[in-house]
This record gives structure tokens, C-alpha cells and sequence, in this order.
């Protein structure tokens, strides 16, 4: 398998933990939302994989999709989205002021990583014609 494939599994790993995470009587919102970013952070490091760029080591979204739309410049649409799912790497995952999220607040986080990660994918697929993964 490819490297740009493994990211895209753990993205879509990640994004289905969240959906499981959020559903049920006893949701999991802080850790539910924590996912949507770890998939929108896989997804973009999955494209700059395939085009054999680095993948640095960051959780910043808005310096992945810089990179991605250095390739593409389409990639520019996804900022305002990837400025609502930034501060979920750290802002629930350790005790602060806020513990856990709205609920209604990880259902935009999940479709915003769905969005994020179908862009990712189309834009693979629009390459080269396929894709290893299948989305959720």
C-alpha cells in the first residue's frame, strides 16, 4: 500500500471513531471531537503524501492546506473550514475551563472532517482515477 493510503485509513479510522464516539445515549463529545480534527489532519497529510512532498510534524490545519494549495490552489476553500476544527487537537483534550464540547458543536465537527476528507480523496481520485479507500 501506498503512504498517501495508510493516511487516508487512519483518516478514515479517525473519522469513524468520532461518529461512534457521538452517537448512543452516552456520547463521548470531547473525544468525539478530538477525532474530526485528527481526520482533517490525516487527510491533508495524506494528499502531500501522494505528491511526495514532507509531512512535518504539526496539528496546525491552516499550515497543511497552505501546503496542499501550494500544489493545488483549490485547497484555499478549505481554510474557513479546517478554522472551526483547529482548536479541537488540544482545547478538550486536557482539563481547562471547558471539559467538553456542545453536542450540536461535534455534529458540525463531523461533517466539516467528512467534507474536508471527501475533498481530499476526490482530489486523488480526479489524479490518477482511484482510491484504496472507501469513505464512511
Amino acid at each position: 500500500m501506498k503512504l498517501h493510503e495508510d493516511w487516508l485509513i487512519k483518516a478514515k479510522h479517525d473519522l469513524l471513531s468520532s461518529k461512534k464516539l457521538f452517537a448512543g445515549n452516552d456520547p463521548i463529545l470531547d473525544t468525539a471531537v478530538y477525532h474530526t480534527q485528527q481526520c482533517a489532519e490525516k487527510s491533508l497529510k495524506a494528499y502531500l503524501a501522494y505528491y511526495g512532498k514532507p509531512v512535518i510534524r504539526t496539528h496546525d490545519l491552516n499550515e497543511l492546506v497552505n501546503q496542499c494549495a501550494d500544489i493545488d490552489p483549490d485547497f484555499d476553500v478549505l481554510h474557513d473550514l479546517v478554522d472551526e476544527l483547529n482548536p479541537y487537537s488540544t482545547l478538550f483534550r486536557y482539563p481547562g475551563d471547558l471539559l467538553t464540547p456542545e453536542h450540536s458543536d461535534v455534529e458540525i465537527a463531523i461533517e466539516i472532517a467528512a467534507k474536508i476528507m471527501t475533498f481530499v480523496t476526490e482530489k486523488i481520485k480526479k489524479h490518477d482515477g482511484q482510491t484504496a479507500v472507501t469513505l464512511p
